[in-house]
């Protein structure tokens, strides 16, 4: 039997960040007080692979998934750009169209924080306290990353899967 299944699994394991309820409930705090102080509408965070993991504020006009998703791919063509020019990453990103906008901040190596907001508010306001909410965020997912969490996937987990689809077709 090959060890290659078993290393997808590991890594797969390592890479993921196990949430509980409460770590979401503060996760949801912070966004709420940033919110409240920025008066922007609404806040999504995001890995980087496009999982919502939170959303507060007034509700998406679409698919909460497809938002999250399409933020992850920005994100994503974006960091090609940013190495392509020489830099490392951007670390914010700004899309202003005409009634809504959207800022979207790195937090950490795998977190977006996702900001939509309108003529209430403006972009200095939403940058300003989402630099400080990116920290106190950050600071709630380093601790979650230190508890060495697992998503609990069995050991062959690859091989049960392939076992699965097998019996199916």
């Amino acid at each position: 039997m090959s060890r290659e299944p078993m290393n997808r699994d590991e890594n797969l394991r390592k890479s993921r960040l196990v949430f509980y309820e409460n770590d979401v409930q503060r996760l949801n705090a912070e966004i709420d007080t940033f919110l409240e102080l920025s008066k922007a509408r609404c806040a999504l965070l995001v890995d980087r692979d496009g999982h919502l993991v939170t959303r507060r504020g007034e509700p998406v006009r679409t698919s909460e998934e497809t938002v999250s998703a399409l933020i992850a791919g920005s994100f994503a063509a974006t960091r090609e750009m940013a190495r392509l020019l020489g830099e490392n990453e951007f670390a914010i990103l700004f899309h202003q169209g005409t009634r809504d906008s959207i800022q979207l901040q790195l937090i950490g190596e795998r977190t977006l924080l996702a900001t939509l907001f309108d003529g209430r508010t403006n972009l200095g306001m939403v940058r300003f306290y989402a630099q400080e909410t990116a920290g106190r965020i950050q600071d709630v997912l380093a601790e979650i990353h230190s508890q060495n969490r697992s998503a609990d996937l069995n050991a062959n987990f690859s091989s049960l899967g392939e076992d699965a689809l097998d019996k199916l077709f």
